[in-house]
């Protein structure tokens, strides 16, 4: 038995990079654990393995006193001295108390050691290897559903998706590939524990890295992503290079590009705009594909009001407010969309920056 553990144990070290050491420590500490719960015992025992001899010997540990009153704990000096005359009181003798039948047991208690043992290791480069890939995206094919998650493989683990991360357009069933969004890896006592998403911001960046050359060498930055998953999405694209366009990249010869995740989403709808540092440019171009009249800015506020063409004020704003929400959250600004006919009403447009004075400068004028 001694030599298949000795080759085993090598064979681990080399394949999950367990210590060989580490695995005879765990071993060495079970089998003292199955010593005193097979054989009724309380001594405090060692036990000693030697792999290349095959020998495996347990080792009582007790005390020298002048009066035992504890045997299984103590010794005393007389017998002490009978094993070795230099024996002293509080002096520690070890005297062997191997039981006839120990191998049987060592044997399977090793074999328990080494399988959890391996596989902790097996949890450990799984967890390992998957936290290096949270916020990242993968391929997975779906295994089964319950009232909670649908079980996705992802090779050496099952990930979960959540209800609340399915997109309302998709149904799931066995076998399919699907990409997902890797939002956590949990580690657990029973192994990593990782979670999934379809609906996620991410999700949407990640494929656009795929597609797009120009995003995954750097030379187009996605600078925000707005979505409402299965229905509509917005990003902001921006370059330093001039002679690239940036929007143009990301929709690609034909809309090719673009039409790639479009159908990797399930004709989720895509609406890809210019970002620029000017909240008057950036917001209008945000509220694509409506026209802008004009953009009135309020800095303390973080807060636009944007007029529109009159007809085109339910475009503007959208499907159930769509279209102005995604805008906002793209933005990051609130956005306040009015028709030409109510600002002209409201005295707001058309703007003249001229008369644009606040009545503190006003106040100030008239002073002079």
């Amino acid at each position: 038995m001694s030599s298949e553990l000795l080759d085993a144990l090598v064979l681990l070290e080399k394949e999950k990079g367990i210590s060989r050491d580490v695995i005879i420590e765990a071993i060495e500490a079970a089998l003292v654990s199955a010593y005193k719960r097979n054989f009724n015992q309380a001594q405090n025992v060692r036990i000693d393995m030697n792999l290349e001899r095959g020998t495996m010997r347990v080792f009582a540990r007790k005390e020298v006193v002048d009066q035992v009153f504890d045997a299984r704990l103590e010794v005393s000096v007389e017998e002490a001295r009978r094993i070795d005359p230099n024996y002293q009181v509080e002096d520690v003798v070890e005297m062997e108390v191997t039981p006839k039948d120990f191998g049987r047991i060592a044997a399977q208690t090793a074999k328990q050691v080494v399988t959890q043992r391996v596989r902790e290791a097996e949890r450990g480069i799984i967890y390992s290897e998957f936290i290096d890939r949270e916020e990242d995206i993968m391929t997975g094919i779906v295994q089964r559903q319950d009232s909670r998650f649908i079980y996705v493989s992802l090779g050496k683990i099952e990930a979960l998706l959540p209800i609340n991360e399915q997109m309302p357009n998709e149904h799931y069933k066995p076998h399919d590939r699907i990409k997902v969004f890797l939002t956590k890896v949990e580690k657990t006592s029973k192994g990593p524990q990782i979670f999934v998403s379809r609906t996620h911001p991410g999700l949407l960046k990640r494929l656009f890295e795929i597609e797009v050359p120009e995003i995954y060498d750097g030379t187009v930055e996605i600078k925000s992503v707005a979505r409402e998953a299965g229905d509509r999405s917005k990003i902001s694209v921006h370059s330093e290079n001039p002679e690239v366009d940036p929007v143009g990249s990301c929709v690609g010869p034909k809309g090719q590009r673009v039409q790639a995740i479009v159908n990797e989403l399930k004709g989720e709808k895509i609406d890809i705009v210019n970002w620029s540092e000017d909240p008057v440019e950036f917001v209008a171009n945000a509220l694509s594909p409506s026209k802008v009249l004009e953009v009135i800015v309020k800095e303390e506020e973080k807060a636009t009001t944007v007029i529109v063409p009159d007809f085109q004020l339910s475009l503007a704003i959208g499907k159930r407010g769509q279209n102005a929400r995604l805008a906002a959250k793209l933005t990051g600004w609130k956005i306040d969309i009015k028709s030409e006919s109510d600002a002209r009403e409201a005295g707001i447009y058309p703007v003249d920056n001229e008369k644009l004075l606040s009545f503190d400068e006003e106040d100030e004028l008239g002073e002079e």
